[in-house]
């Protein structure tokens, strides 16, 4: 099968994470750059990587990359690709996506534009054709330029992977499924342990801990561009996959991930978003504001996306709110708690200095991810 390279764009700061999950899926790396990795793969791999990657917003077929400082020379460079083993005579091509960051050409619009009448010349000339009528699959291209080096990739995913399906509807500032899926990776916590969010809102972090517990692909349960790909991508590979990904549901699981709100009208949409991706009976939620945050057992995990303030009237709230939920940890035996937060004063109202802080964009908000860990419980001795 034809090798490729695969381009996974993520979340600022979260390429370690993403990176480490590719490894795991048996793909070498090519490179990691800010807000991507690249790594080596074939038509399998790509489906694959949809499929199963947790932290990845889209999975991008490269074309290749090349320097430019000139909207002539972006012509040309593009021209010489060949677009024509990629994109069929009927296929929808477009340049969706324009990002560049320290480079002479910066118009995201220009780069577009120029890029798409490359193409189109190229695949008239390999065509022998002066019109398409685009009616067929798509093939939307991404395009990224740091310091004057255009890389180029076709969009295999369409809608991000963040949507996995089950959130028909989101509560309040929802965290998406592939930032709270990476800041669960970036904690010891394992489907043994207890894992409890205090702010749960419409479920994501339980959602995506149960899922992870139960070994659910995550693009289970929606479709993909390049399952139209017929000449790049066999449909057979997709079939595949998915029976992969079927095969190695734990339905025998049993955990305990637990979602508190205040705001009970949210959790109804949490348990709606939990059933439909498929992990309603491994998770308990409950309307209980921050103040009532307890627990009975020892060395479990707080990982949580609490209020910011985003807006001015809700900031006079945060202090008594961060100082509560502080209180409430300190009374918990031997937990670890993880929060993302934009609030710059987190760490003085929860009444502890983190043991470790990432700065992380969520879009384009600067989060910090607080770490307060906790004692490692004792190893269990074995045969008990």
């Amino acid at each position: 099968m034809r090798k490729m390279e695969l381009i996974a764009p993520c979340h600022f700061g979260l390429e370690a994470v993403l990176k480490r999950e590719i490894i795991e899926l048996g793909y070498e790396i090519a490179e990691v750059a800010d807000g991507r990795v690249t790594f080596y793969g074939d038509a399998d791999a790509l489906c694959r990587a949809n499929v199963f990657l947790r932290t990845a917003e889209r999975i991008l077929l490269k074309v290749g990359s090349f320097t430019a400082v000139t909207f002539e020379e972006l012509f040309e460079k593009t021209r010489r690709f060949p677009w024509e083993e990629y994109i069929p005579k009927n296929g929808r091509f477009w340049v969706a996506k324009a990002a560049s960051v320290k480079s002479k050409l910066f118009s995201p619009s220009d780069i577009q534009s120029v890029m798409k009448k490359a193409m189109v010349r190229r695949m008239q000339e390999s065509y022998h054709i002066e019109w398409f009528p685009e009616d067929g699959a798509a093939y939307p291209v991404r395009v990224f330029l740091m310091k004057d080096v255009v890389t180029v990739g076709i969009d295999s995913t369409g809608v991000s992977l963040h949507k996995r399906g089950y959130r028909e509807v989101a509560g309040k500032a929802p965290i998406t499924e592939t930032l709270a899926a990476a800041l669960i990776m970036l904690t010891p916590w394992r489907k043994d342990r207890i894992l409890v969010d205090p702010f749960c809102g419409s479920g994501t972090f339980p959602i995506e801990a149960a899922m992870m517990a139960a070994n659910i692909a995550p693009g289970m349960n929606r479709s993909f561009l390049a399952e139209e790909w017929d000449g790049l991508v066999p449909k057979k590979l997709w079939y595949d996959v998915l029976d992969e990904a079927n095969d190695i549901v734990d339905d025998d699981i049993s955990a305990d991930i637990q979602g508190y709100d205040a705001d009970g009208s949210v959790l109804k949409i949490a348990r709606r978003n939990a059933e439909e991706a498929g992990v309603g009976k491994l998770i308990h939620f409950q309307e209980r504001s921050v103040a009532e945050l307890s627990h009975p057992k020892k060395y479990g995990f707080i990982i949580t996306n609490p209020p910011y303030g985003e807006r001015l009237e809700d900031k006079k709230d945060l202090p008594e709110l961060y100082r509560t939920f502080g209180e409430r940890f300190k009374g918990l035996d031997a937990w670890s708690a993880y929060m993302i937060t934009s609030y710059e004063e987190a760490e003085k109202y929860f009444g502890r200095k983190a043991d470790k802080n990432r700065k992380i964009y969520n879009g384009m908000l600067k989060t910090y991810y607080y770490q307060f860990l906790g004692p490692k419980p004792p190893k269990r001795t074995k045969g008990v």
